[in-house]
C-alpha cells in the first residue's frame, strides 16, 4: 500500500473485445468506448511515490467498510468460478470472437439496506454477506443478450458459493437486456464498404476517403442509442474529418453527409442501405444521390477542417504580468482530517463517511455522519444524460446515457496543482480490463480549502467578529469521451454539504447547414448544437432514524388583515408548510423565484422550541435543469428520472438505483424504469429516498472553442441543517477572531489558535507533472483453468 498514491481496492472485471479500427472514430464516443473495444494505446510504467510525509492523520475506521468494492482475490476467484459453470459456455476474453460468450463485468453487489443497517447501528456484530454481480454477454446466439447474475457468498467456497440470476433489483422482472449491436465491427466494415462505393463523391466534396484504408482522412460515426423503426434496427452514420494535429478536436469536424442503414439481425448479407441525407435533401438510393451530385446546380457544402481554434494550447496576445506565478494554496501546518486508507473511511471536523467506487457511476459516499449521527445512508451518482437536438439525423439521434460507458473506467489521474492542491491526499482507483488490473493513480483527491470569503462576519462600532470559511472536498473527474465531468463533494463547518458538477472539454458540434434553429454558428460550417446535460443523484437521508417525512416550506404572497392594522388589508407574504404525503406527489420541480425548499424530517423528533429537526435540500450554484424534450423519441422509457428536478420515493431494497447501464440498449423496454418507482406509497414517516438532478441547458457559442469552461457549465445542490441544532455549527471552529477596537484600543481574541511561523518551501506548491501517466497496468492474469491466480499477487 502506497501513501501519497493510495491504492483503491480493485472493483471490476471488464472484458473489452472489439478489434481496433484502421482509423478510429472520434474519442468522445468512439467505438472502443461504446462497444467494449480497445482503449487508446499508451505505455504503462509504475509510479515512484514519495512516502516521507502523510497528508492526512491515520485513523482506524469504527467499522469495516461494508460498501467496499471487491478485492483482487475476490474478483479473480469469482472469475474462475464463472468459468467453471459449463452452462455459461464462457470463452476467455482475449480469445473471444463476436460469437463467444464473455464476462463483461465482475464487481461488488452493494448489500441491501435492510441487511446493512443492523450492522451499522450495532444491532448485530455480523456484517452483511458479500456478493458479487457478474455481467455476462451471451453472443453465441442469433439474439445476443446481456444478463446479470448474483454470485455469493464470498469468498468463493466449493459447495457454498452459488450463482443465480440477479433479477430482484430490476423492475423489468429480469436482469436481461437484448443487444442489437453485438456486431458493431461488421457495421464499421459495412460502412467502409458503402463509403468505397462513393469514393469519387467523397473526394470531390471533402477531399478525403473513409473506406478503411491507411490513407483515409475521414471516418463515419453513428447515432446512440440505435433506433427501432417498424421492426428494423436502424442507425444513421455521419462523415467526420479526422484531426490533423495532436488535439482531440474530432467532434469539431463534422461533415454534412449522412447515410441510413438497416442492421437488423447478425448477418451482414441481410443488411441494407436505406438512404442518404445531404443539404436538407433525403435520397432513397445511392443512385439517386449520385445522380443529384453529378447534375448541374448541385450545391457543394464546405468541410470543417482542423484549425487552431480547436486546439487548447496557449495562444493570443501576451497578458501583462501573466508570466508571474499566480497565488497558490498551501498547507502550512499539520493535516486536519483523518483517513483509514484500507477501509476508505474519512473524518473531518463534525463529519465522517465511507467511500466506494463502481464501474457504472464512479465515486459514492456512504453512512455520512454529522456529530456522530447518521444523516445520509447513500449519496451517489446514478446516471448522466446528454440529449442533443438538430435538423440532421445524426445530432437528432444522439442521447448519450453515460453509465453505459461507465464513469469508473474514465475517472483518470488528477493533475496535482490544477485539479486539486498539491497538499491533497490522492487515492487510486483500480479495475479489471481485458483480464488485467488497470489502475488510475491519484484519481480521487481529498483536501481542505479556504474559500475566498468568510463563513461568518459581523462588525459594530466596537468590535468585528469574523470566521474563516474552511471546507473539506472530495473530488474526482471522469472524462466520458469529449466531456470532462468534475464531481466535488464539499463539506462545510456549518453542517452544509454541497454536491457540485462542472463540465469542460470538447463540445460535440453539428454541421451548420439547416441548423440555425438548433444552435449558434461558431465557425464557417459549424453549429454549436444545443443539448441538455442532466445528471441524476441518489440521496438516501436518514434523519433521526429511517422514519422520515418530507416537508415543503414555501414563501407565498398573501393579503392579511392584522388586529393592529385598523381593518386595512396589507399585501405581504407568509410561510406555507405542507407535507408531501405520498409518491403521487413525489415528482417535484423547484419553485419559481426559488420560493420553496424541501426538508427531510422525523415527525417524532423536535427541538426544544417545537420545530422539526431536519436537513433541507436546495439549489446552490448554477442552473438546475431537467430534460427539455417531452417523451423523447431517442430515449423512451429509460429516463423517467430526467423529467423533473427532484423526486421522493419510499425506499425499497428492490429499487437500489434509478437507472441502469444497459437501459440504452432498449430504451422502450429498460431493465430499470424509474417511473415504476411511483406507485402511490406513503411518504409519511417512511424511509424516504430523494433523487435530484444537476445539469445545464447548453447552447455552445464561440466561447466554447476550443473547450467549454467550468465557470460557465456548473450546477450544484446543498444539503443544509434546518433546526437540527440550536445554533450555527460553525461556532465550534476556532479559526475565527474577534477584534475589539473600542476607543482606539485594539485587542484580539483568537480562541487559542496560534498563527503559523517559520518558512515554507514554495516549490512544494508545484507538482512534478512529468510523472503524470493517466493509468498503469500493474498485473495480468489471463484466465487459466488450472491456476486462477496466475501472475496475480494481491
Amino acid at each position: 500500500m502506497t501513501l501519497k498514491a493510495l491504492s483503491f481496492a480493485t472493483w471490476a472485471l471488464v472484458a473489452l473485445t472489439l478489434p481496433a479500427t484502421t482509423l478510429a472514430a472520434p474519442r468522445p464516443k468512439s467505438p472502443w468506448v461504446q462497444k467494449y473495444g480497445h482503449p487508446w494505446g499508451k505505455s504503462h510504467q509504475k509510479r515512484e511515490v514519495d512516502t516521507e510525509t502523510l497528508p492526512y492523520v491515520p485513523v482506524t475506521a469504527p467499522l469495516p467498510n461494508v460498501f467496499q468494492e471487491l478485492s483482487t482475490s475476490e474478483a479473480v476467484s469469482v472469475t474462475g468460478f464463472l468459468h467453471q459453470q459449463s452452462e455459461l459456455n464462457l470463452t476467455a476474453a482475449e480469445n473471444a470472437t463476436s460469437w463467444d460468450n464473455i464476462i463483461l463485468l465482475v464487481e461488488f453487489l452493494q448489500p441491501n439496506k435492510s441487511d446493512t443497517l443492523p450492522f451499522l447501528t450495532g444491532e448485530t456484530a455480523q456484517p452483511p454477506t458479500r456478493n458479487a454481480k457478474a455481467t455476462i454477454m451471451f453472443r453465441a446466439t442469433e439474439e445476443p443478450y446481456i444478463q446479470e447474475f448474483l454470485v455469493g457468498p464470498l469468498p468463493v467456497v466449493d459447495g457454498l458459493t452459488t450463482i443465480e440470476p440477479l433479477d430482484y433489483v430490476f423492475n423489468k422482472g429480469k436482469g436481461i437486456q437484448r443487444v442489437y449491436d453485438a456486431d458493431d465491427d461488421k457495421v464499421r466494415e459495412y460502412s467502409q464498404e458503402i463509403s468505397g462505393e462513393i469514393e469519387d463523391i467523397l473526394l470531390d466534396l471533402f477531399n478525403g476517403t473513409a473506406s478503411g484504408k491507411e490513407t483515409d482522412s475521414m471516418y463515419t460515426w453513428g447515432i446512440d442509442p440505435l433506433w427501432h423503426e417498424n421492426g428494423l434496427v436502424v442507425t444513421w452514420q455521419q462523415y467526420w474529418n479526422a484531426p490533423t494535429d495532436v488535439f482531440d478536436s474530432g467532434t469539431h469536424l463534422p461533415l454534412g453527409l449522412y447515410f441510413k442503414l438497416d442492421i437488423t439481425g447478425r448477418d451482414p448479407e441481410q443488411w441494407s442501405l436505406l438512404g442518404w441525407y445531404y443539404n436538407g435533401i433525403f435520397y432513397e438510393t445511392t443512385e439517386a444521390f449520385r445522380a443529384a451530385w453529378s447534375s448541374a446546380g448541385f450545391e457543394k457544402l464546405g468541410p470543417n477542417v482542423d484549425n487552431p481554434r480547436s486546439h487548447t494550447d496557449w495562444t493570443g496576445e501576451v497578458l501583462e504580468l501573466d508570466e508571474n506565478t499566480g497565488p497558490v494554496a498551501i498547507q502550512p501546518g499539520s493535516p486536519r482530517y483523518k483517513v483509514d486508507t484500507k477501509e476508505k473511511y474519512v473524518e473531518w471536523m463534525d463529519f465522517s463517511f465511507y467511500i466506494s467506487f463502481s464501474r457504472d457511476t464512479g465515486v459514492a459516499l456512504h453512512n455520512i455522519k454529522f456529530r456522530g449521527e447518521r444523516i445520509v445512508y447513500e449519496l451517489s451518482l446514478q446516471e448522466a444524460l446528454a440529449h442533443y437536438a438538430s435538423s440532421d439525423p445524426m445530432q437528432s439521434g444522439i442521447s448519450y446515457l453515460d453509465s453505459y460507458y461507465g464513469f469508473g473506467p474514465y475517472t483518470f489521474e488528477l493533475a496535482s496543482g490544477f485539479d486539486c492542491p498539491t497538499y491533497s491526499t490522492f487515492l487510486n482507483t483500480s479495475f479489471f480490463v481485458e483480464e488485467t488490473t488497470q489502475t488510475h493513480p491519484n484519481s480521487i483527491c481529498l483536501f481542505e480549502f479556504e474559500k475566498d470569503y468568510p463563513i461568518q462576519r459581523h462588525s459594530t462600532t466596537t468590535y468585528l467578529s469574523i470566521t474563516k470559511n474552511i471546507m473539506f472536498i472530495l473530488r474526482s473527474v471522469a472524462t466520458i469521451g469529449n466531456y470532462d465531468y468534475q464531481f466535488s463533494y464539499e463539506f462545510y463547518q456549518d453542517g452544509a454539504i454541497k454536491i457540485i458538477v462542472r463540465a469542460s472539454g470538447y463540445i460535440q458540434a453539428a454541421y451548420w447547414a439547416h441548423n440555425g434553429d438548433y444552435g449558434f454558428k461558431i465557425n464557417e460550417n459549424l453549429s454549436g448544437s444545443m443539448h441538455d446535460h442532466v445528471l441524476n443523484f441518489k440521496l438516501d437521508m436518514d434523519v433521526e432514524g429511517t422514519a422520515n417525512s418530507l416537508i415543503k416550506t414555501e414563501f407565498v404572497p398573501t393579503t392579511e388583515v392584522y388586529p393592529w392594522a385598523n381593518g386595512i388589508p396589507r399585501n405581504t407574504m407568509k410561510l406555507e408548510k405542507t407535507f408531501i404525503d405520498n409518491e403521487d406527489d413525489g415528482k417535484i420541480n423547484w419553485a419559481a423565484n426559488s420560493a420553496a425548499t424541501y426538508t427531510v424530517v422525523n415527525k417524532d423528533s423536535k427541538n426544544e422550541f417545537g420545530e422539526y429537526r431536519g436537513w433541507k435540500i436546495t439549489p446552490a450554484i448554477g442552473p438546475i435543469v431537467h430534460n427539455t424534450a417531452i417523451d423523447s423519441t431517442n430515449v423512451g422509457k429509460s429516463i423517467g428520472w430526467a423529467t423533473h428536478h427532484l423526486y421522493a420515493v419510499q425506499h425499497k431494497d428492490t429499487e437500489p438505483r434509478s437507472a441502469h447501464a444497459y437501459n440504452s440498449l432498449n430504451v422502450n423496454d429498460p431493465v430499470v424504469d424509474f417511473n415504476k418507482f411511483f406507485d402511490g406509497e406513503s411518504l409519511d414517516q417512511e424511509d424516504i429516498v430523494l433523487y435530484f438532478n444537476l445539469g445545464t441547458h447548453h447552447v455552445p457559442d464561440t466561447g466554447d472553442l476550443p473547450n467549454t469552461v467550468f465557470t460557465s457549465a456548473q450546477s450544484g445542490i446543498a444539503i443544509i441543517p434546518q433546526n437540527y441544532l440550536l445554533m450555527d455549527a460553525s461556532r465550534a471552529t476556532r479559526q475565527q477572531v474577534r477584534i475589539n477596537y473600542d476607543s482606539g484600543n485594539v485587542s484580539l481574541e483568537t480562541f487559542g489558535v496560534v498563527p503559523p511561523t517559520g518558512q515554507f518551501d514554495v516549490s512544494k506548491t508545484s507538482a512534478d507533472l512529468s510523472k503524470y501517466i493517466g493509468d498503469v497496468v500493474v498485473r495480468k492474469f489471463p484466465y487459466d483453468p488450472d491456476n486462477w491466480y496466475y501472475d496475480g499477487d494481491e
